[in-house]
């Protein structure tokens, strides 16, 4: 299927006053790969760091010391996505390789690889009950494979451009689909129907996230914006205004209180949930910030850039 062009970059405005307040986050570490970084994710259990790049490694830090645990180098092309199982123990990546990977966390030793989609993966995510891996790709689809056996079970069909990005809310039993064809998409887990379609944003859907509670869900876009929906209804409650170029990623904070966000426009901003308001600017990368993630104490964050590194902010209140 013929796959869109990316939108052009947008011009970047004169510099703008910052509304937020002084950041009380301070960058305690910065990692690095040999090339951009496009994804870190941080285990359940708060104690690895993991993060894929376009050097086609995947690198286990040590959270708290950032110590190097191992450097996974099956990948052939940019690992694009990564995902730990509830338990920590497993970690899953896909890559412009077409492949999914199954790692063992605790040794970095390769347990398996799946062949499912015919084009790169560009996220991933496993199941609530560790059973599963849900895989979006460049073909257009989402589809579900038994992580154990490799298996494909599913496939769903109904976006009309490359997934982006995956997540699922589990008290809702709702599975959520952002695209390149710039809607979002509601699915039954169960039955695995497609419930709705949210329109709104006017550009690539990068990233979405789902509140700790179950009932929120925010998306960012190339359309520079963060808008915040209602799970149950599929209703627009918000949307935040602040960045300069397009939006990369999304994180809700362990409390629901607030969202975090990466941006090409190099920035890494935390945000106000009820109110939309910018809190804090925590501060620059030199190139684009492909992702952001909380830790589960909410009390740190990590982002991930095309500068090649990965940095590690702490909240000093």
């Amino acid at each position: 299927m013929k796959q869109k062009k990316a939108p052009p970059k947008p011009a970047s405005p004169p510099p703008a006053k910052s509304q937020s307040q002084p950041s009380p986050w301070k960058c305690v570490h910065i990692l690095s790969h040999l090339n951009w970084v496009f994804i870190t994710a941080i285990s359940p259990d708060g104690q690895t760091l993991a993060s894929g790049s376009s050097d086609n490694t995947i690198k286990i830090w040590h959270y708290d010391t950032g110590k190097l645990l191992h450097t996974l180098t099956s990948h052939t092309k940019w690992v694009r996505c990564l995902a730990f199982s509830p338990d920590s123990q497993t970690l899953v990546s896909g890559s412009d390789d077409n492949s999914i990977k199954i790692w063992e966390v605790p040794t970095g030793k390769l347990l398996n690889t799946l062949k499912v989609h015919s084009t790169p993966v560009f996220s991933v995510i496993i199941s609530p009950d560790g059973q599963t891996i849900l895989s979006g790709g460049r073909d257009t689809t989402i589809k579900i494979s038994h992580i154990e056996m490799g298996q494909l079970l599913q496939v769903l069909k109904g976006h009309s451009c490359l997934v982006f990005s995956l997540a699922i809310c589990s008290k809702q039993q709702t599975l959520i689909s952002g695209s390149a064809d710039n809607t979002i998409k509601l699915w039954n887990l169960k039955t695995k129907k497609l419930l709705q379609t949210l329109n709104g944003h006017s550009g690539w859907l990068t990233c979405v996230a789902i509140s700790p509670d179950g009932q929120f869900l925010a998306s960012s876009s190339y359309d520079q914006t963060i808008k915040l929906w209602n799970i149950n209804t599929g209703k627009l409650i918000n949307t935040f205004a602040g960045h300069h170029n397009y939006v990369c990623s999304v994180a809700f904070s362990p409390d629901g209180q607030h969202i975090a966000s990466g941006s090409a426009d190099y920035s890494v901003k935390l945000w106000h949930v009820s109110t939309g308001q910018e809190l804090y600017n925590l501060g620059k990368h030199s190139d684009w910030v492909n992702s952001v993630a909380f830790s589960p104490n909410g009390k740190t964050l990590v982002s991930s850039s095309r500068d090649m590194t990965i940095k590690i902010w702490r909240c000093d209140i």
